[in-house]
């Protein structure tokens, strides 16, 4: 909570003590003076005046008559003077003694600062106590302003001293990134040499079961059923595709795509090799797949396939339990001015708009961005196997593509994915910044 502001003293706020054992004195010096607003307190002696004294101190000044009986003015000013608390009320005494130096010299000793002599000229009062009025207010300003200076250096030491701390957490910061930009560099390392390890140890064996397979098609050729040769003929197809596959997965893994590797890709012979990949699973679940007139885009056509295969597994997975799989894949082209990631310099180019709806279980349109994240689930692994991985690799591919995805979903009423790519017109250099639309029905 802030304090209270200060202020410059006003007229009012300008506290004069009047002492003088004459009550016609007391009364001409109120009189001369109130006209200036001043606030008066009269005493009429100098014990009634150090009783004043006793419980006030914001006086600005003290007009003090010499002649009294009892106490005189210069005792009294003595003794307002020892304590600590009044050594700043200036003092000024009112006496019938003209010009005597002497006398002068014993008013100054006891800690005066001026004499009014009688009888008073009502101006040149007014004019000497406006002159300390005035003193008081500079005073006052200048105390204010010295404590403003004072919470000024204060604040500004807190400043320093906090941006000293922060310098030292970013160096610190900057430290501990250099060590795991480090660490990271080694662990990258270390995956690419098990990456090329495990793909030479995982094409071995399909090498073997790819002869294997053609040597048995050989033998059982005019001997065996139909049937059981088109279930050798899809055992190779699948082998070489999974040895694409995993070549393809190695050059993904070191971030090796090149503009070389971008070609023109037709999804409709994309999707007819999705569906055939996981034909098992929409027989298993009498999924529907409708898709029609999609088009042909610049891609890599491997990680386009595995961005499909993904897609369709993910809506096969999570269908609803009392209903068919239904899988409808359809496409719009628009501008780039209808593309709300799209920048200024692209507006005017065709994009591609590839929408994968399903009828599905659906998910809470909240987490729409955490489902692109790797290892993100919405589902407990009793509820739905899987390693939270599909969809990252989705963002990844089309980041890649220097398109777009993002979902749009309600609980129980199906998801749609929305994937933009940009036309085979526009050039593709590097990854689009990663980024995705987050959208609710």
């Amino acid at each position: 909570m802030a304090g209270k502001q200060e202020t410059l003293p006003r007229r009012t706020d300008i506290k004069i003590l009047v002492v003088d054992d004459r009550e016609d004195n007391l009364l001409s010096i109120e009189t001369i003076l109130e006209r200036d607003g001043y606030t008066i307190r009269k005493a009429s002696s100098g014990r009634a005046a150090l009783k004043v004294l006793l419980s006030e101190h914001d006086f600005t000044l003290i007009l003090m008559d010499v002649q009294m009986p009892d106490m005189n003015g210069f005792e009294t000013a003595e003794l307002i003077y020892q304590r600590e608390k009044l050594k700043h009320i200036p003092i000024i005494f009112i006496t019938a003694h003209n010009h005597d130096e002497q006398y002068m010299f014993e008013g100054y000793k006891m800690g005066g600062v001026d004499f009014i002599y009688k009888p008073i000229n009502p101006d040149l009062l007014r004019f000497k106590v406006s002159v300390f009025a005035e003193l008081y207010r500079k005073t006052h300003e200048l105390m204010m302003q010295e404590r403003e200076l004072k919470a000024a250096n204060v604040s500004l030491e807190n400043e320093i001293e906090e941006r000293r701390i922060s310098e030292e957490k970013i160096k610190l910061l900057n430290h501990q990134l250099v060590e795991n930009n480090l660490e990271l560099q080694a662990i990258n390392e270390e995956l690419d040499r098990f990456a090329y390890v495990a793909s030479h140890d995982l094409q071995e064996p399909l090498r073997k079961i790819l002869i294997f397979s053609d040597v048995v098609t050989t033998k059982l050729k005019n001997k065996a059923d139909e049937d059981v040769l088109n279930s050798l003929l899809k055992i190779s197809k699948a082998s070489e595709r999974m040895q694409r596959l995993i070549n393809d997965l190695l050059k993904f893994s070191r971030h090796a795509s090149n503009t070389e590797d971008f070609v023109e890709t037709n999804l409709n012979e994309i999707l007819n090799e999705v569906v055939a990949d996981v034909e098992l699973d929409i027989q298993k679940r009498a999924a529907k797949v409708e898709w029609k007139d999609l088009p042909v885009i610049w891609g890599i056509p491997s990680q386009v396939r595995q961005l499909f295969q993904n897609l369709i597994s993910n809506s096969l997975k999570f269908s609803h339990p009392d209903a068919a799989p239904q899988i409808e894949i359809y496409s719009e082209s628009v501008f780039g001015a209808q593309v709300p990631e799209v920048g200024e310099k692209h507006y005017k180019n065709i994009y591609h708009r590839i929408h994968v709806r399903d009828n599905g279980i659906g998910f809470d349109a909240k987490y729409a961005e955490d489902i692109f994240v790797v290892f993100k689930r919405l589902h407990s692994y009793h509820e739905f196997e899987g390693t939270g991985i599909g969809l990252s690799i989705c963002k990844k591919i089309v980041d890649r593509h220097n398109g777009y995805i993002s979902a749009t979903s309600k609980p129980n009423e199906g998801a749609t994915f929305t994937i933009t790519l940009p036309g085979r017109g526009i050039a593709i250099s590097e990854p689009a910044v990663a980024r995705q639309a987050v959208l609710s029905k």
